[in-house]
């Protein structure tokens, strides 16, 4: 925290420092014998009518009255990076959406604008990189309209949590009425230790997700349009265990360069806590190997405690968190 030669605590931020990431000390609670602080660290998104307001990390955004500000700083743009390849916000969010496209797509400015018949809210939203080229209030006006016109509810997709993500972005949208739906984080680590965990020899490598690899697959009655989005991405790859019924375990990874992508890692509830999703992630892992990756990430939402357990044990870590923002006052869902 900024302390004077004094010894006193100061307050170096103003509103000019917007979009900027902060470190503040505020008074927690009022009207009490014993004053009581809090520190709040993340990009500083507004300050407006003696009012900020801080977007953490995790995309939270936290309202803190000026006046009862204690001390403040401007800090590092880019957070500490604690373990795992290095990467840029800019970089995944790319992978990640060549990992799973849309069957539609239409460029507005530096935006794209995706859709896949409803079929997850990633191949049914904006991927916000760069500038529209419109005044925001107009870009969203133009993004309405263009899935209005394919009869569905206009999403937004945004980050939080490292160096160029879009926390302004986020309050904008907010304060425009439109409601997040969905937060969930993207994790990277090194690929080698994934394929290094025992793999088997049962396990069935194919690159089309065929009719034993859906049975077991979360979302039933795939379409066509749903078949594309998952067959989409350079170099793709579907993994199979067999099972009496069904699979006993699935999972999908995508090579793209350095970079491989895991999704769909599915076990029979029956069958968990047996090894085979890290079975599958190992044999996916060590076909990306052989096809010049080094590197990995995937997505895990916030509430699914066995996933982050198992990744965090093979060596990934939380890179940023990204959100859904939908249009106001529209009724109807595209899943994630």
């Amino acid at each position: 925290m900024e302390i004077s030669a004094a010894g006193r605590l100061v307050v170096r931020i103003s509103a000019a420092d917007v979009g900027k990431r902060v470190s503040v000390r505020h008074l927690a609670e009022t009207g009490v014998t014993r004053e009581k602080f809090t520190d709040t660290v993340g990009v500083l998104t507004s300050w407006d009518g003696g009012v900020l307001m801080i977007t953490r990390r995790d995309g939270q955004s936290v309202r803190i009255a000026e006046s009862a500000l204690v001390a403040g700083k401007v800090v590092a743009a880019e957070p500490a990076r604690r373990r795992g390849p290095a990467a840029s916000y800019e970089e995944l969010a790319r992978i990640a959406a060549r990992g799973w496209q849309p069957v539609e797509s239409e460029r507005l400015g530096e935006w794209e604008l995706r859709a896949a018949s409803g079929f997850t809210r990633r191949a049914n939203s904006v991927l916000p990189l760069g500038d529209p080229g419109l005044p925001l209030d107009e870009a969203l006006s133009a993004v309405r309209r263009w899935y209005g016109e394919r009869d569905l509810p206009a999403y937004i997709q945004t980050a939080t949590g490292a160096a160029g993500t879009q926390e302004v972005l986020c309050a904008e949208l907010e304060a425009r009425g439109w409601t997040r739906e969905v937060t969930a984080e993207l994790w990277i680590g090194a690929l080698a230790p994934v394929a290094d965990r025992p793999s088997d020899d049962e396990v069935v490598l194919s690159r089309e997700a065929d009719d034993a690899w859906l049975a077991r697959y979360q979302r039933k009655g795939v379409s066509d349009v749903a078949l594309r989005v998952l067959g989409s991405g350079p170099s793709v790859w579907f993994a199979t265990v067999p099972g009496e019924d069904a699979p006993a375990a699935i999972g999908r990874c995508v090579v793209d360069g350095r970079w491989a992508g895991f999704a769909a890692v599915e076990v029979d509830p029956a069958l968990r806590r047996r090894g085979l999703a890290s079975t599958v992630m190992a044999a996916l892992a060590q076909r990306a190997l052989d096809e010049g990756a080094s590197a990995a990430w995937l997505q895990v939402e916030s509430d699914n405690a066995g996933a982050r357990a198992l990744y965090e044990r093979l060596g990934f870590a939380a890179h940023h968190a990204y959100h859904h923002y939908r249009e106001p006052d529209v009724s109807g869902a595209a899943r994630r």
